[in-house]
């Protein structure tokens, strides 16, 4: 902002994202990305006997609603999808994983567009007025880029980069939620990945390239197997991997109505992905299978070997 202009060897962008606001969103609606927002939501749940509408239904509105609910508080989450959570588990999945919070209390309403805010409510399409003392939109986040527009960057959902995490431009690397790029583990797929265990390792890729390529050594590709976690009540849920919504799901371990399951993922016969409920000792084995590019039948004679 000052235009002060400082000189260096490489730069690695690492903005990261923010979070994604919903149109005419009033300044008192909540959201999540750091450390104050964490803390203003905690203090609006305390106590209790209030009205929480959480406006999203991925992994941050879930958590959120946990949290409300163990505090005592009335829980509403609206979904403009079909199904919860359907982006990162597909539908029939994405129930299974929501159930938990249907065995709380907690109101889920899929289909759910948000047209408005009033005073105490918010308004959905259908001119449905839902009582909200708490609003939290967790509709997503965005990568920060605007910054780079005219800098002649490649920019798409993020700055695309290769498998080495480089940009077109010679010694700017990218890593972290705003970089997208080509993970040779899933066939090159271009993915941009929003979870701290992604921008540390990414992080780590990225500045090793920088020194490699400073000394005239070979870069690395980064091609991670993606995982991420969440605790919500006294469940946990985990997901290996990268699917996609067209890919094949099958439950292979346990049972959605045990709330203990394995769910894989597969296309044209590979392994794509792994998601449990519950199941932390049978999930985690997978990661081998997804590292090593497994089809769905070995991963389906592992899962006939477990149980939960």
């Amino acid at each position: 902002e000052s235009g002060e202009r400082i000189a260096g060897d490489a730069v690695v962008i690492a903005t990261g994202s923010r979070p994604r606001l919903l149109t005419d969103q009033p300044s008192d609606a909540h959201v999540l990305r750091c450390i104050e927002d964490s803390i203003a939501l905690r203090q609006a749940f305390a106590g209790g006997g209030r009205q929480v509408c959480l406006v999203g239904a991925g992994f941050i509105g879930l958590e959120a609603a946990a949290a409300a609910r163990m505090a005592g508080n009335d829980v509403t989450v609206l979904e403009a999808l079909d199904a919860p959570m359907s982006r990162a588990f597909g539908a029939e999945v994405g129930w299974a994983m929501a159930a938990v919070h249907e065995d709380e209390g907690v109101s889920i309403r899929t289909r759910a567009v948000v047209a408005g805010f009033e005073p105490g409510a918010v308004v959905l399409g259908d001119g449905t007025r839902l009582a909200a003392d708490v609003v939290l939109v967790g509709i997503g986040a965005a990568p920060v880029t605007e910054w780079l527009q005219g800098s002649g960057l490649p920019l798409d959902d993020g700055v695309l980069v290769d498998a080495a995490l480089r940009t077109e431009r010679p010694g700017v690397y990218a890593a972290g939620d705003v970089a997208r790029w080509p993970n040779g583990r899933f066939g090159g797929e271009v993915m941009r990945v929003e979870h701290w265990t992604n921008a540390a390792e990414q992080g780590a890729v990225a500045a090793s390239n920088v020194l490699a390529e400073a000394s005239g050594e070979p870069v690395q590709p980064y091609e991670p197997v993606p995982f991420v976690w969440s605790d919500q009540y006294r469940h946990r849920i985990q997901y290996l991997g990268h699917a996609r919504g067209d890919d094949e799901v099958e439950i292979a371990v346990g049972s959605v109505a045990d709330r203990r399951f394995v769910a894989l993922y597969s296309r044209a016969g590979r392994l794509r992905a792994a998601a449990g409920l519950n199941s932390p000792r049978q999930v985690m084995p997978y990661r081998a299978l997804l590292e090593r590019g497994a089809g769905i039948v070995e991963a389906r004679e592992l899962a006939a070997s477990q149980a939960v």
